[in-house]
């Protein structure tokens, strides 16, 4: 009894400085982002607050400018998720039937998931800006547009390059993670399905997706947070522009909290698209269930 005790105690005084990092740095901030949702807190109330409730929930909900921000995010997960997985199914897919150069092969594909957001970001807006690379090669190399074209003054142009980029980005880990599952799918199902006269479309579809299904549910979950917390692509290629229509929840909440100082209604804004997150993730959950 003694010797377990003493373990214990050994246990709790090594496991003590992580918890205390754990709740000073992710615990309380989350519980008083929480306290701030129901409270008048600005710039202007930083020594006193005014409890109000659920008003900033409300506020959120009725802007419409969340509104937008809200279907541009839910557009980008809808674009970037399936072509993410997409993509790096079908990169891994092909390495893994590579006997030579697979390393290589898994370096370059890897190369952009280790680039910086905000370097990746800078290129692609050099590259699609009205007086950038792309409208220099249409209108003076090949002569196919007879004038710049503005690609980040609309809404659904800038969102599409901001898009593009984060599948680009993706594609890289989606093919890591896909690797990893298809390598452990046994040789001898494929062998048995091809003794059988199973082709190839067969053997992808009765047994490769399905063995690597739990993969397939992992890699969504984490591509749908991903793409409600995106920020750093659409910050440094639109910023918002045009009038915040190319907005995303978290450049949103930023302008909110940072430019205009309601912090209030920015902590609200972020345990409402926590509470979206969760509910997603649970649907997500429940069909991949359905479908074992």
């Amino acid at each position: 009894m003694q010797t377990s005790k003493k373990g214990k105690f050994q246990i709790g005084l090594l496991l003590l400085p992580g918890l205390l990092v754990f709740g000073i740095f992710t615990v309380y901030p989350i519980v008083k982002l929480f306290c701030m949702s129901f409270f008048a807190w600005d710039f202007g109330s930083i020594s006193g607050q005014n409890f109000i409730g659920l008003d900033n929930y409300r506020e959120v909900l009725r802007d419409s400018y969340f509104q937008v921000a809200f279907v541009n995010t839910m557009v980008y997960t809808l674009v970037t998720v399936p072509g993410q997985m997409i993509f790096g199914f079908l990169t891994a897919f092909l390495i893994n039937q590579v006997t030579r150069f697979q390393v290589g092969y898994r370096v370059l594909y890897y190369l952009p998931v280790i680039t910086s957001w905000v370097i990746a970001s800078l290129v692609f807006k050099y590259v699609f800006n009205t007086e950038g690379l792309l409208n220099y090669f249409l209108v003076n190399i090949a002569h196919i547009a007879s004038q710049n074209i503005r690609w980040l003054d609309t809404r659904w142009s800038g969102l599409w390059i901001a898009m593009f980029l984060g599948i680009w980005k993706g594609i890289g880990w989606n093919m890591v993670v896909f690797l990893a599952a298809l390598q452990t799918v046994p040789a001898d199902l494929y062998e048995a399905a091809s003794i059988d006269g199973a082709g190839a479309i067969k053997k992808l579809f009765h047994i490769t997706l399905p063995c690597i299904r739990g993969t397939i549910l992992f890699a969504l979950v984490m591509l749908t947070i991903g793409g409600f917390n995106v920020f750093t692509s659409v910050k440094m290629i639109t910023g918002g522009e045009p009038g915040h229509k190319t907005d995303v929840v978290l450049t949103w909440m930023y302008h909110k909290a940072f430019s205009t100082g309601a912090f209030g209604y920015s902590a609200a804004l972020s345990f409402i698209i926590t509470v979206v997150l969760a509910i997603l993730a649970l649907v997500q959950f429940r069909m991949m269930q359905q479908k074992t």
